[in-house]
Protein backbone atom coordinates (compact mmCIF):
# COMPACT_ATOMS: atom_id res chain seq x y z
CA UNK A 1 0.00 0.00 0.00
CA UNK A 2 1.83 3.01 -1.61
CA UNK A 3 -0.63 5.74 0.48
CA UNK A 4 0.61 7.03 4.03
CA UNK A 5 -2.05 7.86 6.56
CA UNK A 6 -0.96 8.84 10.10
CA UNK A 7 -4.18 9.65 12.55
CA UNK A 8 -2.74 12.01 15.30
CA UNK A 9 -5.72 12.65 17.81
CA UNK A 10 -8.86 11.63 17.97
CA UNK A 11 -11.91 13.25 19.74
CA UNK A 12 -14.78 10.78 20.22
CA UNK A 13 -15.28 9.30 17.09
CA UNK A 14 -13.80 12.40 15.36
CA UNK A 15 -9.71 11.85 14.05
CA UNK A 16 -7.56 14.75 13.10
CA UNK A 17 -5.07 13.04 10.31
CA UNK A 18 -2.37 13.22 7.74
CA UNK A 19 -2.86 11.36 4.08
CA UNK A 20 0.80 11.43 2.33
CA UNK A 21 0.80 11.40 -1.57
CA UNK A 22 3.31 12.00 -3.86
CA UNK A 23 1.85 15.54 -4.46
CA UNK A 24 1.50 16.63 -0.81
CA UNK A 25 -0.10 15.99 2.28
CA UNK A 26 -3.61 16.31 3.44
CA UNK A 27 -4.73 17.28 6.73
CA UNK A 28 -7.66 15.76 7.56
CA UNK A 29 -10.99 16.18 8.21
CA UNK A 30 -10.52 17.67 5.06
CA UNK A 31 -12.86 18.88 1.72
CA UNK A 32 -11.98 18.36 -1.34
CA UNK A 33 -13.90 21.51 -4.26
CA UNK A 34 -15.16 19.51 -6.85
CA UNK A 35 -12.91 20.35 -10.68
CA UNK A 36 -15.60 18.21 -12.93
CA UNK A 37 -13.47 19.07 -16.23
CA UNK A 38 -10.33 19.92 -15.00
CA UNK A 39 -11.06 22.91 -13.61
CA UNK A 40 -12.71 24.43 -10.43
CA UNK A 41 -15.67 26.79 -12.18
CA UNK A 42 -15.08 30.33 -12.07
CA UNK A 43 -11.64 29.56 -9.98
CA UNK A 44 -7.66 30.02 -10.87
CA UNK A 45 -6.19 27.25 -9.61
CA UNK A 46 -3.65 29.63 -7.78
CA UNK A 47 -6.97 31.09 -6.39
CA UNK A 48 -8.38 27.46 -5.40
CA UNK A 49 -4.92 26.85 -3.39
CA UNK A 50 -5.36 30.32 -1.80
CA UNK A 51 -8.64 28.89 -0.13
CA UNK A 52 -6.71 25.95 2.05
CA UNK A 53 -7.53 23.82 -0.19
CA UNK A 54 -5.09 21.18 -0.01
CA UNK A 55 -6.45 18.25 -2.48
CA UNK A 56 -9.25 18.53 -5.67
CA UNK A 57 -11.78 16.12 -6.75
CA UNK A 58 -11.49 15.31 -10.84
CA UNK A 59 -14.33 13.51 -12.61
CA UNK A 60 -13.27 10.80 -14.82
CA UNK A 61 -16.43 10.50 -16.58
CA UNK A 62 -16.60 14.46 -18.07
CA UNK A 63 -12.39 14.15 -18.51
CA UNK A 64 -12.86 10.47 -20.47
CA UNK A 65 -15.69 12.19 -23.01
CA UNK A 66 -13.30 15.49 -23.28
CA UNK A 67 -10.47 15.86 -23.60
CA UNK A 68 -10.26 11.77 -23.18
CA UNK A 69 -7.54 10.18 -21.10
CA UNK A 70 -5.20 9.57 -23.61
CA UNK A 71 -4.84 13.65 -23.99
CA UNK A 72 -4.34 13.74 -20.95
CA UNK A 73 -1.40 11.99 -20.24
CA UNK A 74 -0.16 13.17 -23.51
CA UNK A 75 -0.18 16.58 -21.84
CA UNK A 76 1.21 15.18 -18.32
CA UNK A 77 -0.99 14.20 -16.61
CA UNK A 78 -4.20 16.00 -14.95
CA UNK A 79 -1.87 18.34 -12.43
CA UNK A 80 0.43 19.77 -15.32
CA UNK A 81 -3.06 19.88 -17.32
CA UNK A 82 -4.63 21.94 -15.01
CA UNK A 83 -1.33 23.60 -13.11
CA UNK A 84 -2.60 22.03 -9.79
CA UNK A 85 0.87 20.50 -7.66
CA UNK A 86 -1.29 19.54 -5.36
CA UNK A 87 -2.97 15.92 -4.40
CA UNK A 88 -6.26 15.08 -6.78
CA UNK A 89 -8.88 12.32 -6.00
CA UNK A 90 -10.62 11.23 -9.26
CA UNK A 91 -14.29 9.56 -8.63
CA UNK A 92 -14.45 6.64 -10.95
CA UNK A 93 -17.20 7.38 -13.67
CA UNK A 94 -19.63 4.97 -11.89
CA UNK A 95 -22.48 8.05 -10.47
CA UNK A 96 -22.38 9.85 -13.28
CA UNK A 97 -23.16 6.79 -16.09
CA UNK A 98 -25.77 5.20 -13.48
CA UNK A 99 -27.56 8.72 -13.25
CA UNK A 100 -27.88 8.87 -17.13
CA UNK A 101 -30.73 5.77 -16.69
CA UNK A 102 -31.76 5.82 -20.09
CA UNK A 103 -28.42 6.27 -22.01
CA UNK A 104 -26.65 3.19 -20.30
CA UNK A 105 -26.97 -0.88 -20.17
CA UNK A 106 -25.29 -2.30 -17.01
CA UNK A 107 -24.29 -5.94 -16.79
CA UNK A 108 -21.72 -8.16 -14.77
CA UNK A 109 -19.17 -6.98 -17.38
CA UNK A 110 -19.70 -3.46 -17.29
CA UNK A 111 -21.42 -0.42 -18.42
CA UNK A 112 -22.59 0.55 -21.91
CA UNK A 113 -23.30 4.06 -22.25
CA UNK A 114 -24.25 6.76 -24.63
CA UNK A 115 -22.06 10.49 -24.31
CA UNK A 116 -24.48 13.09 -23.15
CA UNK A 117 -21.88 15.18 -25.54
CA UNK A 118 -22.43 14.00 -28.73
CA UNK A 119 -24.04 10.17 -28.60
CA UNK A 120 -20.83 8.53 -28.73
CA UNK A 121 -20.85 4.90 -27.72
CA UNK A 122 -18.68 3.91 -24.91
CA UNK A 123 -17.99 0.63 -22.52
CA UNK A 124 -17.10 1.57 -18.89
CA UNK A 125 -15.26 -1.66 -16.83
CA UNK A 126 -13.44 -1.83 -13.62
CA UNK A 127 -10.38 -2.01 -15.51
CA UNK A 128 -11.07 0.76 -18.20
CA UNK A 129 -12.05 3.05 -15.23
CA UNK A 130 -8.29 1.96 -13.23
CA UNK A 131 -6.85 2.74 -16.81
CA UNK A 132 -8.43 6.19 -17.71
CA UNK A 133 -7.36 7.16 -14.31
CA UNK A 134 -3.89 5.78 -14.44
CA UNK A 135 -3.54 8.09 -17.49
CA UNK A 136 -5.11 11.18 -15.33
CA UNK A 137 -2.16 10.34 -12.80
CA UNK A 138 -4.91 11.05 -9.85
CA UNK A 139 -2.91 10.17 -6.54
CA UNK A 140 -6.03 8.60 -5.27
CA UNK A 141 -8.06 5.93 -7.71
CA UNK A 142 -11.80 5.75 -7.27
CA UNK A 143 -12.91 1.64 -7.70
CA UNK A 144 -15.69 1.28 -9.96
CA UNK A 145 -19.04 0.68 -8.45
CA UNK A 146 -22.86 0.97 -9.27
CA UNK A 147 -24.24 3.85 -7.40
CA UNK A 148 -27.32 2.28 -5.42
CA UNK A 149 -30.58 4.53 -5.92
CA UNK A 150 -32.63 5.76 -2.94
CA UNK A 151 -35.30 4.36 -2.17
CA UNK A 152 -34.13 1.37 -2.88
CA UNK A 153 -35.50 -2.60 -1.66
CA UNK A 154 -33.44 -4.80 0.68
CA UNK A 155 -32.81 -6.93 -2.17
CA UNK A 156 -32.54 -4.42 -4.84
CA UNK A 157 -29.65 -2.75 -2.53
CA UNK A 158 -28.00 -6.56 -1.52
CA UNK A 159 -27.73 -7.36 -5.79
CA UNK A 160 -26.14 -4.01 -6.10
CA UNK A 161 -23.90 -3.73 -3.33
CA UNK A 162 -22.76 -7.46 -4.09
CA UNK A 163 -22.02 -6.50 -8.24
CA UNK A 164 -20.35 -3.44 -6.30
CA UNK A 165 -17.91 -5.90 -4.49
CA UNK A 166 -17.20 -8.11 -7.76
CA UNK A 167 -16.04 -5.20 -9.31
CA UNK A 168 -14.62 -3.61 -6.12
CA UNK A 169 -11.78 -7.09 -6.70
CA UNK A 170 -11.56 -6.32 -10.31
CA UNK A 171 -10.60 -2.56 -9.93
CA UNK A 172 -8.25 -3.40 -7.36
CA UNK A 173 -6.33 -6.17 -9.32
CA UNK A 174 -6.19 -3.57 -12.33
CA UNK A 175 -4.98 -0.96 -9.84
CA UNK A 176 -1.35 -0.27 -10.50
CA UNK A 177 0.33 0.43 -7.53
CA UNK A 178 3.33 2.91 -7.02
CA UNK A 179 4.49 5.45 -4.35
CA UNK A 180 2.34 8.44 -3.46
CA UNK A 181 -0.42 6.72 -4.86
CA UNK A 182 -3.61 4.63 -3.59
CA UNK A 183 -6.81 3.18 -4.41
CA UNK A 184 -9.92 3.56 -2.71
CA UNK A 185 -12.68 0.59 -2.11
CA UNK A 186 -16.32 2.16 -1.76
CA UNK A 187 -19.02 0.74 1.05
CA UNK A 188 -22.39 0.23 -0.05
CA UNK A 189 -25.87 -1.02 1.47
CA UNK A 190 -27.70 1.48 1.26
CA UNK A 191 -29.55 2.30 4.64
CA UNK A 192 -29.38 -1.58 5.91
CA UNK A 193 -27.06 -2.31 8.28
CA UNK A 194 -26.01 -5.69 7.65
CA UNK A 195 -25.79 -5.11 3.86
CA UNK A 196 -23.44 -2.57 4.87
CA UNK A 197 -21.32 -4.61 7.13
CA UNK A 198 -20.99 -7.23 4.49
CA UNK A 199 -19.91 -4.91 2.01
CA UNK A 200 -17.00 -3.17 4.73
CA UNK A 201 -16.03 -7.02 5.34
CA UNK A 202 -15.70 -7.54 1.17
CA UNK A 203 -13.40 -4.68 0.82
CA UNK A 204 -11.39 -5.50 3.93
CA UNK A 205 -10.68 -8.60 2.46
CA UNK A 206 -9.58 -7.34 -0.64
CA UNK A 207 -7.52 -4.24 0.85
CA UNK A 208 -7.55 -0.92 0.22
CA UNK A 209 -5.50 2.28 0.87
CA UNK A 210 -8.61 4.06 1.86
CA UNK A 211 -12.51 3.51 2.45
CA UNK A 212 -15.31 5.67 1.21
CA UNK A 213 -18.97 5.68 1.71
CA UNK A 214 -20.96 5.64 -0.96
CA UNK A 215 -24.60 5.52 -1.82
CA UNK A 216 -25.57 8.29 1.00
CA UNK A 217 -27.02 11.47 0.01
CA UNK A 218 -29.09 10.50 -2.70
CA UNK A 219 -31.91 11.50 -1.16
CA UNK A 220 -32.47 9.75 2.11
CA UNK A 221 -32.58 12.67 3.91
CA UNK A 222 -29.97 14.11 6.92
CA UNK A 223 -31.71 12.39 9.56
CA UNK A 224 -31.55 8.61 7.59
CA UNK A 225 -27.97 9.67 6.34
CA UNK A 226 -26.90 10.15 9.95
CA UNK A 227 -28.64 6.81 11.04
CA UNK A 228 -26.07 5.01 8.55
CA UNK A 229 -23.53 7.58 9.81
CA UNK A 230 -23.94 5.85 13.38
CA UNK A 231 -22.55 2.91 11.93
CA UNK A 232 -21.12 2.54 8.57
CA UNK A 233 -17.75 4.02 9.54
CA UNK A 234 -16.94 2.36 12.23
CA UNK A 235 -16.94 -0.71 10.17
CA UNK A 236 -14.13 0.37 8.19
CA UNK A 237 -10.91 0.07 9.27
CA UNK A 238 -9.71 2.39 12.06
CA UNK A 239 -6.45 2.47 10.84
CA UNK A 240 -7.36 4.37 7.38
CA UNK A 241 -8.74 7.20 6.31
CA UNK A 242 -12.70 7.27 5.40
CA UNK A 243 -14.19 9.60 2.72
CA UNK A 244 -18.24 9.94 2.56
CA UNK A 245 -18.43 10.58 -1.17
CA UNK A 246 -21.10 13.91 -2.41
CA UNK A 247 -21.80 15.34 0.74
CA UNK A 248 -22.28 18.11 1.43
CA UNK A 249 -23.92 21.23 3.10
CA UNK A 250 -22.00 21.99 6.46
CA UNK A 251 -24.08 21.10 8.62
CA UNK A 252 -23.79 17.49 6.82
CA UNK A 253 -20.03 17.85 7.37
CA UNK A 254 -20.24 18.76 11.03
CA UNK A 255 -22.41 15.61 11.51
CA UNK A 256 -20.46 13.26 9.80
CA UNK A 257 -16.98 14.42 11.26
CA UNK A 258 -18.45 13.58 14.67
CA UNK A 259 -19.57 10.13 13.23
CA UNK A 260 -15.30 9.42 11.89
CA UNK A 261 -15.58 10.31 8.55
CA UNK A 262 -12.39 11.95 7.35
CA UNK A 263 -12.51 13.43 3.89
CA UNK A 264 -15.72 15.27 1.75
CA UNK A 265 -16.52 16.63 -2.10
CA UNK A 266 -19.18 18.41 -2.96
CA UNK A 267 -20.33 20.71 -5.17
CA UNK A 268 -22.14 22.89 -3.71
CA UNK A 269 -19.85 25.73 -2.66
CA UNK A 270 -19.16 26.51 -6.37
CA UNK A 271 -22.61 25.56 -7.74
CA UNK A 272 -23.57 28.12 -4.74
CA UNK A 273 -21.53 30.70 -6.39
CA UNK A 274 -22.88 30.41 -9.50
CA UNK A 275 -26.50 31.36 -7.95
CA UNK A 276 -26.03 34.12 -5.54
CA UNK A 277 -26.11 31.67 -2.18
CA UNK A 278 -22.91 32.22 0.14
CA UNK A 279 -22.20 30.62 2.91
CA UNK A 280 -21.58 32.31 6.61
CA UNK A 281 -21.58 31.10 9.87
CA UNK A 282 -24.68 32.39 10.24
CA UNK A 283 -25.97 29.91 7.62
CA UNK A 284 -26.66 30.70 4.31
CA UNK A 285 -27.75 33.98 2.00
CA UNK A 286 -28.71 34.97 -1.30
CA UNK A 287 -27.31 37.76 -2.27
CA UNK A 288 -30.19 38.80 -4.80
CA UNK A 289 -32.54 39.71 -2.06
CA UNK A 290 -33.89 43.35 -1.90
CA UNK A 291 -32.05 43.68 1.44
CA UNK A 292 -29.27 43.80 0.55
CA UNK A 293 -29.48 46.30 -1.98
CA UNK A 294 -28.10 49.19 0.20
CA UNK A 295 -25.88 47.26 2.66
CA UNK A 296 -22.26 48.31 3.27
CA UNK A 297 -21.13 45.17 5.49
CA UNK A 298 -18.98 42.47 3.90
CA UNK A 299 -21.27 39.19 3.07
CA UNK A 300 -19.61 38.03 6.34
CA UNK A 301 -18.18 39.83 8.84
CA UNK A 302 -14.16 38.11 9.91
CA UNK A 303 -13.57 36.02 6.54
CA UNK A 304 -10.27 36.62 5.17
CA UNK A 305 -11.61 36.00 1.25
CA UNK A 306 -11.39 38.77 -1.06
CA UNK A 307 -15.42 38.95 -1.06
CA UNK A 308 -15.18 40.41 2.41
CA UNK A 309 -12.39 41.96 2.55
CA UNK A 310 -13.06 44.13 -0.73
CA UNK A 311 -16.20 44.54 -1.43
CA UNK A 312 -19.71 44.82 0.21
CA UNK A 313 -23.03 43.11 -0.37
CA UNK A 314 -24.61 45.95 -2.03
CA UNK A 315 -21.83 45.45 -4.36
CA UNK A 316 -21.85 42.13 -4.80
CA UNK A 317 -25.77 42.57 -4.81
CA UNK A 318 -25.40 45.10 -8.32
CA UNK A 319 -22.89 42.40 -9.86
CA UNK A 320 -25.37 39.70 -9.49
CA UNK A 321 -28.52 42.34 -11.48
CA UNK A 322 -25.98 42.75 -13.97
CA UNK A 323 -24.97 39.34 -14.20
CA UNK A 324 -21.62 39.91 -14.38
CA UNK A 325 -19.11 37.10 -13.82
CA UNK A 326 -17.26 39.02 -11.46
CA UNK A 327 -20.25 38.15 -9.10
CA UNK A 328 -19.90 34.62 -9.38
CA UNK A 329 -15.66 34.48 -9.42
CA UNK A 330 -15.96 36.26 -5.74
CA UNK A 331 -19.37 34.41 -4.44
CA UNK A 332 -17.13 30.78 -5.25
CA UNK A 333 -13.80 31.90 -3.62
CA UNK A 334 -15.57 32.77 -0.78
CA UNK A 335 -17.79 29.78 -0.32
CA UNK A 336 -14.66 27.52 -1.05
CA UNK A 337 -13.23 29.69 1.40
CA UNK A 338 -15.95 29.12 4.20
CA UNK A 339 -15.75 25.41 3.56
CA UNK A 340 -11.88 25.29 4.62
CA UNK A 341 -12.00 27.53 6.94
CA UNK A 342 -14.78 24.88 8.52
CA UNK A 343 -12.63 22.18 8.04
CA UNK A 344 -9.46 24.03 10.23
CA UNK A 345 -12.10 24.77 12.72
CA UNK A 346 -12.81 20.96 13.35
CA UNK A 347 -8.98 20.68 12.82
CA UNK A 348 -8.20 22.93 15.38
CA UNK A 349 -10.90 21.61 17.88
CA UNK A 350 -9.72 18.36 17.63
CA UNK A 351 -6.18 19.16 18.25
CA UNK A 352 -7.46 21.22 21.34
CA UNK A 353 -10.39 19.00 23.38
CA UNK A 354 -12.52 22.21 22.24
CA UNK A 355 -14.27 19.74 19.71
CA UNK A 356 -17.81 19.92 21.60
CA UNK A 357 -18.15 23.47 21.93
CA UNK A 358 -16.88 24.19 18.37
CA UNK A 359 -20.26 22.30 17.40
CA UNK A 360 -22.55 23.96 20.18
CA UNK A 361 -21.07 27.14 18.96
CA UNK A 362 -21.08 26.35 14.96
CA UNK A 363 -25.19 24.91 15.72
CA UNK A 364 -25.84 27.92 17.53
CA UNK A 365 -24.59 30.62 15.04
CA UNK A 366 -27.03 28.42 11.77
CA UNK A 367 -29.67 28.94 14.32
CA UNK A 368 -29.36 32.79 14.58
CA UNK A 369 -29.60 32.79 10.92
CA UNK A 370 -28.06 35.81 9.00
CA UNK A 371 -27.91 39.13 11.11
Amino acid sequence: MALKYEILKKSGKSRLGKLHTKHGVVNTPAFMPVGTCGTVKAMLPESVAATGAEILLGNTYHLMLRPGADLVEKMGGLHKFMNWNKPILTDSGGFQVMSLSGLRKLTEEGVTFKSHVDGTKYFLTPEESMNIQHKLDSNITMCLDECTPYPATYQQAKDSMEMSMRWAKRSREAFVDRDGYGIFGIQQGSTFQDLRQQSADALKSIGFDGYAIGGLAVGEGQEEMFKALDFAPDMLPDYKPRYLMGVGRPDDIVGAVLRGVDMFDCVMPTRSGRTAQAFTKYGSLNIRNAKHREDERPVEEGCDCPLCTSYTRAYIHHLQKCNEILAVMLLTWHNIRYYQRLMQGLRDAIANDTLDEYVKEFYDNQKKGDI
